[in-house]
């Protein structure tokens, strides 16, 4: 609507002043713009609706992805406390494994110590043989040589005495005797000495012989055993006379 410019004068000078106010085309006009006015907040509400809109889903889909990250965070934090609970565990693990390797590591120490210490004493305990070997044979070379100087003083004893030594077992002898019955030169008295000790000792007696323990008392005192061999054939003659 144009503005029509009014002469106040001119209208003032009418018998009948009137002004044309067009009414009609002012709420015509004032129509149109309150439409208008209407259409442009409506378009504002619609528009600012469907921004809100927009940004209530945006924020929901917001929301939606918070939770699913926390959800996510949440899932890793529990992954984080079970892996932190396995190293825990390996490196305890790992810690037995080293103490025990450090153990095995001083055993080994211990056992390599020991087995040098082993093979030394098994070096003395050659040497030990070796020498107990060489005074052993020095011996039975020695005693080799005495008894070949005895035999023939073994051989007139056995002759003289009328009997017959002989070793039985290991440091055992046995000494038979014959010619001591009268009656039957061939009866044997016999009795076993064993010389495997310090003591000697008499393992038994053919026939039993009371006056042994006085005869072996004086054996072990003196260690004079020609002189006991003699007293036992004594012994067995005086015990024949007795039970005649």
């Amino acid at each position: 609507m144009r503005h029509t410019h009014i002469d106040l004068a001119s209208v003032l000078a009418q018998p009948n002043p009137q002004v044309d106010l067009q009414l009609q085309a002012y709420e015509i006009s004032t129509g149109n713009f309150l439409k208008a006015v209407t259409n442009y907040t409506n378009r504002a509400i619609a528009e600012i609706t469907k921004n809100r809109n927009a940004q209530e889903a945006d924020k929901r889909k917001l929301a939606e992805r918070i939770q699913v990250v926390e959800a996510e965070t949440n899932q890793c934090k529990l992954k984080e406390i079970d892996l932190l609970a396995v190293l825990g565990k390996e490196q305890e693990e790992r810690r037995d494994a080293e103490q025990s390797v450090a153990g095995l590591k001083r055993q080994l120490a211990s056992i390599r110590e020991a087995s040098a210490t082993i093979d030394s004493e098994i070096e003395q305990y050659r040497a030990t043989v070796s020498n107990l070997q060489r005074e052993k044979d020095a011996e039975r070379d020695i005693l080799n040589e005495h008894a070949a100087q005895l035999e023939p003083e073994l051989a007139a004893c056995e002759s003289w005495l009328k009997c017959n030594i002989e070793g039985i077992e290991a440091d055992q002898i046995l000494i038979r005797f014959s010619h001591i019955d009268e009656g039957s030169f061939d009866r044997e008295f016999s009795f076993v000495l064993d010389v495997s000790s310090p003591s000697y000792n008499v393992i038994t007696t053919t026939p039993p012989l009371p006056a042994l323990p006085i005869l072996l008392r004086e054996l072990n005192q003196t260690g004079d055993v020609y002189r006991f061999i003699k007293c036992m054939r004594s012994a067995f003659r005086d015990l024949l006379k007795t039970q005649s």
